[in-house]
This record gives structure tokens, sequence and C-alpha cells, in this order.
């Protein structure tokens, strides 16, 4: 899944009863959340499957549902202290509240597997949940965009459980061996998600929700009703406050006068990290590596050839094309894949961003080189042993990673959003590739 930039304002769409999200003195008692971004709000990290090409984009079209989040509080109803915010409640506020203007959420669909759920991963149901307050989010474990959220995810979950929120993963596959169980439950623990994971195989569920995004986050009130709606990374801030919102209408409805939230802020997202990305930035589109899946052409002048073996060689040529991939070594064009059919291959790319993924699986590895923080040229890492300096998270101290599975590996992080390039030296027949993404 790549980044698509896009404005929020079709994206997020909050209508309040009242006409306030939060009461002033509830936003200015909150601790913000240290956001990975910038302070630009209006930008989305998303990946839909109907976008022809990854590009930038000013909204995401499409029908999005209006939700509404009301006033919580008294407007003197705000008492802090270091570790925490009290909130008065209002509970006749709460009971005033029309919800006619929101849509009921379906139920879970077609449902293939369950992980985390209780009673030894027992089926659950939206209906058996009634009475709590459910972020549904909806994910897949290759998925760049779905990946970097799941810090404030993780947070939330710690916050928010105990007063009431319940947060269902729905896993809702892009390729087929993102719906093998196995996989999504290696995924899950790698990434140490404790809430609840759904395996939506046959987007039963996604097609319920009407949704055609990775990641969508909905929260569902105690009785039910959609009350927020986003589509994409960032405004973690806002879906904090949404949370906290329908936690609050829920304590009031069950006889509180008042809630505490944790002030304390979310844990700093460092700039070397897998999670972190500065989405107003000029990033290279997800490039996808499949005759059926791509979206722009091999640099190599063979090109794609469905179903066949070719044997690539990167051009001797100083003039290689951004964002493009090249290759070398006999590679079968499958049609979401590219499998190296002998024992060594090579694989080029330049790019513009601060870090790179490959989404591979089969077998062997391989050693990355990265240009130095100069910028070496992808002409001169095509033939030359540039020193890594750049490590990705799944990258060994010298280079090197191994497959274990059909994910999502990390092989560069570097210190700015600037033109750099990657190059593969590929060990081990059936090495696959489906996609790079970046960050």
């Amino acid at each position: 899944m790549g980044i698509v930039t896009a404005s929020l304002a079709l994206v997020t769409m909050i209508v309040g009863a009242s006409g306030n999200l939060l009461s002033s003195s509830f936003a200015q008692g909150e601790q913000k959340l240290t956001a990975n971004m910038t302070d630009k709000e209006d930008v989305v990290g998303v990946h839909s499957p109907d976008f022809g090409s990854e590009e930038n984009i000013d909204s995401v079209n499409g029908d999005v549902q209006r939700s509404g989040i009301t006033n919580p509080t008294l407007a003197d109803g705000m008492v802090e202290n270091q570790n925490a915010t009290t909130i008065k409640l209002n509970t006749t506020k709460f009971q005033e509240i029309n919800k006619s203007q929101f849509k009921k959420a379906p139920e879970f669909s077609q449902i293939s597997g369950y992980i985390n759920t209780p009673n030894n991963n027992s089926p659950i149901t939206l209906s058996s949940l009634k009475g709590k307050v459910v972020l549904v989010y909806i994910w897949t474990y290759t998925c760049i965009n779905s990946i970097r959220p799941m810090p404030y995810i993780h947070d939330w979950d710690q916050k928010y459980s105990d007063k009431g929120l319940v947060i269902v993963g729905v896993h809702s596959p892009e390729f087929t061996f993102e719906k093998n169980y196995a996989n999504v439950n290696d995924a899950v623990q790698r990434f140490g998600i404790t809430y609840p994971v759904i395996l939506d195989s046959d987007h039963g569920t996604w097609n319920a929700y009407e949704n055609n995004y990775w990641p969508r986050y909905y929260l569902i009130d105690t009785q039910g009703y959609i009350r927020y709606d986003h589509i994409g990374e960032g405004s973690y801030d806002q879906t904090e406050k949404a949370i906290q919102s329908l936690v609050a209408e829920r304590a009031a409805m069950m006889g509180a006068n008042e809630i505490s939230f944790d002030a304390n802020p979310t844990t700093l997202i460092k700039p070397g990290s897998l999670y972190y990305v500065d989405l107003s930035q000029s990033i290279t589109p997800e490039i996808y590596i499949g005759y059926n899946t791509t979206r722009t052409p091999l640099g190599n002048p063979e090109g794609f050839k469905p179903d066949q073996t070719v044997s690539y060689s990167i051009p001797s040529t100083k003039n290689f094309k951004p964002d493009t991939v090249y290759l070398q070594g006999n590679w079968k064009n499958n049609p979401d894949n590219m499998e190296l059919q002998n024992d060594t291959g090579r694989i080029l790319l330049p790019y513009h961003a601060k870090s790179v993924n490959i989404i591979a699986g089969g077998k062997g590895g391989g050693v990355v080189f990265n240009d130095d923080e100069e910028g070496g040229g992808a002409a001169a890492a095509s033939t030359a042993k540039i020193p890594n300096k750049s490590l990705g998270a799944d990258l060994s101290q010298d280079g090197s990673f191994r497959i274990d599975g059909q994910r999502l590996y990390n092989l560069a992080i570097h210190n700015n959003y600037t033109a750099h390039n990657i190059v593969i030296d590929v060990k081990g027949k059936g090495f696959q590739f489906y996609t790079f993404t970046f960050g």
C-alpha cells in the first residue's frame, strides 16, 4: 500500500448535533498527542484499490459517512492535575442527541478467523459489543499506511479500554497471501497487537461498510451508531478526541457525573522509526511489480512478459529514471510479483523518500546497498559496493536480510527526504517481490 496525500475536507466529516466536537475547555485541558507529522492535519496517507495510479490528489472522492460528535461537558467542568484531566458530564445534553442523523453500523460479515478474541479466539460479533464504544480499524498487514498508525491505536487501547472502548482490527487483505491465517497471526504477534483482530479475507465486512480504503476508522457508540468516520493516516488528535467524547457519553448514560482521562502525551515517534512519516513531503508513489498489478513500466527495455522467464540486464547508463525498478538476472513474470529463477539477481531503484520498504516472500534473501548521504547516484550504485549508512529495521549490520515470511521488509531509513537509490543483491532461487513502498 502506498501513500496518497489528500485534503481532509472530504476525508473526515464531523457534524455535531451541538455544532462542536468538544467544548473549548475540554480541548484546552487535553494533552495533545505527539503526532509524527507536521502541523498540517489536512494531509493523510491512504491507499485504495480504485486508484488507477498513486499520485498526489486534492481529495478522496466518494461517499463518506457523515458523522457526529457532541459536546460532552459543562463549561466549567474541567479539573486538571499533572497526570489526568477530569471532566464534569452533562447527561441531559447526551440524552437530547437525535441519533436519526447517524447510520447504524453493519454487523461483521463473512469472517474467516479470529485472533486475540476471548475464549481462545472464539467468534465475536458487533452486536455482542453493544454497550461498548467500538473502534473498527480496517487494515492489512503489508500496507505501510496501515502499519504507521499502530502506535496510536495501541495507545488508545491502553488509555480507554477500561472506560469502555473496544478496538477491533478488521484485516481485509490486498494480496492473496494476506488471507492466510498463519501469516496474519505472525503479523499480529510481530506488531505487538493485543486487541481483537478478525479476518475479513473475502471482504464481506469491507463491502458491508461500503469501504474502499486502507486504513479506515469507524467509531461506533454504545447503541451501534457510526459517530465518527476517518480515512487514512493522520488526524490522531481529532480521532482521540472523538474517542474521549464517546466514552464520556457512555459514562454519562451509565450515571457517572464525571470522567477522567490520562493527560500524559503519547510516546514520541522518532524520525528513525518505521512508524515515522512526514506526509507533507514529496514521496515516491508505491511501485507494484507484477504484470497484472503494475502501474508503471520496468526500466529494462524487455519490460513485462506475462508468465515468461526473462533474462534482464541493468542498462549501462548514467540516466536511470527516478521511481523506476531495474532488474538483473532471470526473473519469472508472475501476475503480482517477480520471482528469481537463478541463484543471484539484482534490483536497482532510484527513489525520493526518507525510507523504503519491500513486500517480499518466497526463499532466499539479499544484501542491500544504499547511497551515501551525499547521494552517490544510481549509476554508481549499480556497480559499486557503497557502504550502507542507512540500515533499515529488517537489515543486519552487514546490510543483509533473509526472507522469513510473506511480509513487508524495511530496507532503509535515511536522515532526509531527498533523492536516494537502493541496490539489492538478491541471493536464492525463489525470491519473490511484490511492491516497494515509501515513507
